[in-house]
């Protein structure tokens, strides 16, 4: 089954353009390493403050694709992620470390499941969420499992969500990463009851969509398969 990718949102830090995504996209510019992330100035003062740079990011890219797309707000959402909250969880593991003892509130907002729990309280989202660690950090198994609803006929339609963020100095001294800090968001559904043409992340109704004819060929990088997407068809971001 051919499945379609439409609505696409995203957001990282240092792009701000769709001519700078492209650049991005084609080498010629990086994301920014920064802990930079939406205001959200369409959540409460006191929610968003308690908000992580992840939490954030995903909070922004769900609800500009539900901008795009109302109806995306009865949709269940599946959020992907190589990291998590790590930042909060690296907090958690030095409070452990050093005072023997987790408080309940940092503890609770440092769970894997943390960026898109908070996104349905900010957008009122009641349709339900599932989080994937992708195995050995394969976007394309998470991907291939974000997708199992709709290639089994459960559901017409999903939100699919990946978000992943700044990794806190303290593990590149250890390890380090080149995973991007980004996060991107975009409706998943059944080609057969989509327009089979390319992805277009304009506000108009009549969106179109980019097919995947094989979800075991999409890359195994979150970063890759956005690029793919941007070079191939390009991404307004919502303010253009």
């Amino acid at each position: 089954m051919a499945l379609a990718l439409s609505n696409l949102c995203a957001w990282a830090p240092g792009i701000s353009s769709s001519d700078e995504w492209q650049k991005w996209a084609r080498g010629e510019m990086q994301i920014a390493h920064t802990k930079d992330a939406p205001k959200l100035l369409y959540t409460d003062m006191l929610f968003r403050r308690r908000l992580s740079q992840i939490s954030k990011m995903t909070v922004e890219v769900v609800h500009n694709v539900i901008e795009k797309f109302p109806e995306a707000h009865n949709l269940k959402q599946v959020f992907i992620s190589c990291r998590g909250e790590l930042a909060r969880e690296f907090q958690i593991s030095k409070m452990l470390v050093e005072d023997h003892a987790i408080l309940p509130a940092p503890f609770s907002l440092s769970v894997f499941n943390t960026p898109i729990a908070l996104t349905t309280i900010a957008l009122k989202l009641h349709a339900g969420y599932t989080a994937i660690y992708p195995s050995k950090e394969n976007f394309c198994a998470a991907f291939q499992g974000a997708a199992a609803p709709i290639l089994s006929g459960t559901e017409e339609k999903i939100i699919l969500v990946y978000a992943d963020e700044l990794v806190p100095e303290e593990y590149n001294e250890i390890e380090p990463t080149m995973h991007e800090v980004l996060a991107f968001a975009a409706v998943l559904s059944n080609a057969d009851n989509a327009n089979k043409s390319i992805i277009e992340t304009t506000t108009t109704e009549n969106s179109k969509n980019y097919i995947i004819d094989d979800c075991t060929t999409v890359p195994k990088s979150a970063a890759e398969f956005l690029k793919l997407i941007i070079r191939e068809e390009g991404l307004n971001t919502p303010h253009e």
